[in-house]
């Protein structure tokens, strides 16, 4: 590599860590500024400003870590690190002020993407009401004490109903136990977590499953 070559990619390098200011490895350095030159060059770089004094290495085993001199930056006042603490202790709280709104505004927006629009309501209307005519039929036929109804299919209507009981039941243990687990490990409140991922329970519609 020419004399050249080698002070571009020593500025380079130097620039790059000055910057960064943070221990990195040669490959860390290639990695993330120094492909163009060359993982080479980019150690022949910093092996030279380690020697120059401009970074500062460290042996960890097999592994060499730099870091920039220090004394390149200007001295740290206290009062302005405290300034800028409080500033972004400050900015963080604004910043769970407007995750909150947000995750109010999608629970706001999934309830009512979940509504029935006026075109679908007027199509359901359209069926419902002739529903409604046959089982006005339908109860003016019993009404009159006729049989519509067979045992056998008795029977099977009761026994579909116990099966979709006991189902409901068993899916409804099921997600109350997956997040309960959930629950375990997430640092907020089973409602924030209900909102977030959008779960609606039995509950929110004040229904249960019936009793068998």
């Amino acid at each position: 590599m020419s004399k050249t070559k080698e002070t571009a990619a020593n500025q380079l390098v130097l620039a790059y860590m000055i910057k960064q200011n943070r221990p990195y490895s040669v490959q860390d350095v290639f990695q993330n500024a120094g492909k163009d030159l060359g993982k080479t060059a980019v150690m022949k770089a910093m092996e030279s400003l380690a020697s120059e004094g401009k970074l500062k290495e460290k042996v960890y085993g097999k592994q060499k870590v730099y870091v920039a001199d220090q004394s390149q930056y200007p001295a740290v006042n206290d009062a302005e690190i405290r300034s800028m603490d409080e500033k972004i202790s400050q900015l963080q709280g604004r910043i769970e002020l407007k995750q909150e709104e947000i995750r109010k505004l999608e629970s706001e927006l999934h309830k009512f993407n979940a509504l029935v629009s006026t075109v679908d309501a007027r199509a359901q209307l359209g069926q419902i009401y002739p529903e409604i005519e046959a089982l006005k039929a339908k109860l003016g036929k019993l009404k009159e004490g006729r049989v519509l109804i067979s045992k056998e299919d008795k029977d099977k209507v009761v026994k579909n109903r116990e099966k979709y009981v006991k189902e409901w039941r068993k899916r409804k243990r099921t997600a109350s136990d997956i997040l309960n687990s959930i629950l375990e490990g997430y640092p907020k409140t089973k409602k924030q977590l209900f909102e977030e991922i959008g779960v609606e329970t039995d509950e929110d519609y004040n229904v249960k499953p019936p009793e068998l």
